[in-house]
């Protein structure tokens, strides 16, 4: 199952060289692909040597850095193409060709014999280089279905490592995915690469519908940069499988790294970190409405399908404002060392929600008014004690 054995082929430096905001020199990709072999991606994917020279010597550097991750380069099928990747040092080629009518027709303008017959001669002779080698075609979901297993089952034939869809435009819905590589898991033997684009919100269920359906191989990059509205960040996709089998997500990629990777590159790019960002986002595991601060103060799960630990980062129980409740400011009241009642709470809980209808209040206000009513709580009890000694 698919789900249980999966690979990331991580292409914040092929895909995301791709973002419209994107220029990364030759060190800042060297110091992408050690955060991203650090976090523990399988595969990492470069632009193809044939974009540019600087391409080209990029992708030599990266390949002989000796890194975990294996490292892939992204060409057409082209043998001119493929001898240039294989110059470089890669462990594998991805070659792509497109299968649309509207890519056959307006961009290549080659019929399906033309493609199969390309597809073989390039794939035999990356392969007998001893290298891995991935087919894909390109507008997947706008090619004709017999056209795609026509093609597919020549190239597994001749024993390509994976075949790849690519929803390049993002048209796809998960049941049209997964409806797909599931026919596609019964014509081939040999592993399956989804690659999603974002354009109308679907790439990350996308993904992890085309992991149910026998896929082996998802597509990201940090942040989901990439052509237009890119394609599943590396966040959201490990946000996702984590709640499939949090114990495996855990054994597989070092967590903690992922806010580092997506602030080095937000910064290079010139983006901020959203704020509802999947796992990182300042409020992804921020609690505010008083009913979710007490279930969470009692058990974190309630509301949490993430457990922030796992990832560096802790919860915030947001209490200056109006929803707040009273068992998230006696937590504050404890934090800060003011010993009230369940009582007393619930005094300056009201105190706190009236002053959050007239205005806008921080955490600080807060403090004051806890920090005041305890004042006064004292007062009382001093002035109580004198009576009764009286």
């Amino acid at each position: 199952m698919s789900l249980e054995n999966f690979a990331i082929i991580e292409s914040t430096l092929r895909e995301g060289e791709q973002f419209a905001n994107a220029f990364f020199t030759s060190d800042q990709k060297v110091e992408i692909a050690h955060l991203l072999d650090a976090f523990g991606v399988e595969y990492l994917e470069l632009t193809s040597p044939a974009a540019s020279p600087q391409s080209r010597d990029d992708c030599a550097r990266i390949a002989g850095l000796g890194l975990k991750a294996k490292i892939l380069t992204h060409t057409r099928c082209h043998m001119d193409d493929a001898k240039q990747a294989i110059d470089t040092g890669v462990d594998g080629i991805d070659v792509l060709f497109g299968t649309s009518s509207f890519l056959r027709e307006f961009s290549h303008g080659k019929d399906i014999p033309y493609i199969i017959e390309q597809a073989i001669e390039v794939i035999e002779f990356i392969k007998g280089q001893g290298l891995e080698v991935r087919f894909s075609s390109e507008d997947s979901f706008r090619s004709d279905l017999v056209d795609l297993l026509t093609i597919y089952r020549a190239v597994d034939k001749i024993g390509v490592t994976r075949v790849g869809i690519a929803d390049t435009v993002g048209v796809a819905n998960p049941r049209q995915v997964y409806d797909l590589v599931r026919t596609l898991r019964g014509v081939v033997s040999c592993d399956i690469e989804f690659h999603g684009h974002n354009d109308t919100g679907c790439a990350i269920a996308n993904a992890y519908c085309a992991l149910e359906a026998g896929a082996t191989h998802i597509d990201t990059s940090v942040l989901g940069i990439g052509e237009r509205n890119g394609i599943p960040p590396l966040g959201g996709m490990i946000a996702r499988m984590y709640t499939h089998n949090p114990e495996q997500i855990r054994r597989k990629y070092n967590l903690p790294l992922l806010r580092e990777v997506e602030n080095y590159v937000a910064g290079l790019v010139g983006v901020d970190v959203p704020f509802n960002n999947y796992i990182t986002g300042y409020t992804a595991f921020t609690h505010k409405a008083g009913i979710h601060a007490k279930a969470i103060l009692n058990n974190p799960s309630t509301y949490e399908i993430l457990d922030p630990a796992d990832f560096g980062l802790t919860r915030y129980l947001h209490i200056a404002h109006r929803l707040t409740g009273w068992n998230a400011v006696k937590q504050r009241a404890d934090q800060l060392q003011l010993n009230l009642s369940d009582p007393q709470v619930k005094v300056v809980t009201a105190r706190i929600k009236a002053e959050a209808d007239q205005r806008r209040l921080s955490l600080d206000d807060v403090d004051v008014l806890l920090r005041e009513y305890h004042s006064e709580a004292l007062q009382a009890e001093g002035i109580g004690e004198l009576m009764a000694v009286a």
